[in-house]
């Protein structure tokens, strides 16, 4: 038998706590959320391993990312008890159900029809989650302005349109590739428009959607 329980305390313990976490209410509903019941069965064992779990069902590029690095976006998203979030490429739920208990609705954005499925089932008992299946590069303008936005993958370029998706105020993270290290960046948005800055290196698969153009050279 696996202790979860156990393996739970040692993932807040050894990999959020050490890494700049420390907002209490991130800590506790990283101790609460049972991380391997948002992973096949196959990878319920490793579900607090310090690393991206694979959700396969030939799905290269999607996973429940790093704790650490989850954990670390949502120290700087700063969620408020009263904010409205998106998160987008929700997969199994994971992320959502952390931040249902930091905000006071999430927007769970996801495409994929089987993942979408195992979202509802695992949030249901979750009020103020609201599990959408759609497209990720268009967001979810009909529920927008979002107090946050959060990219539950890595980006090849800046969404823009999601970013407009923002609510004055609002705060967006993602880990963003491109030349040299993927970081993750938060980006926010004033009367001036939008802008950002990187925050520490972190790699994680492109989701869907949001990977680089080709380009050819002639």
């Amino acid at each position: 038998m696996v202790d979860f329980p156990a393996l739970r305390t040692k993932m807040v313990d050894g990999q959020v706590r050490p890494n700049d976490v420390t907002d209490l209410r991130i800590i506790d509903a990283m101790g609460e959320v049972e991380r391997e019941n948002f992973a096949p069965g196959d990878q319920r064992p490793l579900a607090y391993l310090d690393r991206d779990l694979p959700l396969g069902g030939g799905r290269a590029s999607r996973v429940l990312i790093q704790p650490m690095v989850l954990a670390r976006m949502l120290q700087y998203a700063a969620i408020k008890p009263t904010d409205k979030v998106l998160e987008v490429g929700s997969a199994s739920g994971y992320g959502a159900a952390v931040m249902a208990r930091l905000a006071g609705s999430v927007v769970a954005l996801e495409q994929d029809s089987d993942l979408a499925t195992i979202a509802r089932r695992q949030l249901a008992g979750l009020a103020n989650v609201a599990v959408v299946e759609a497209s990720l590069v268009k967001g979810a303008p009909d529920a927008a302005p979002f107090d946050v936005i959060i990219f539950n993958g890595a980006v090849a370029a800046f969404p823009d349109a999601i970013a407009h998706q923002l609510a004055k105020g609002g705060r967006l993270l993602l880990v963003e590739e491109g030349r040299g290290v993927p970081r993750a960046k938060l980006y926010a948005r004033d009367d001036g428009g939008i802008s950002g800055r990187a925050l520490f290196d972190a790699s994680v698969p492109v989701l869907p959607g949001f990977e680089a153009v080709e380009t050819f050279a002639f």
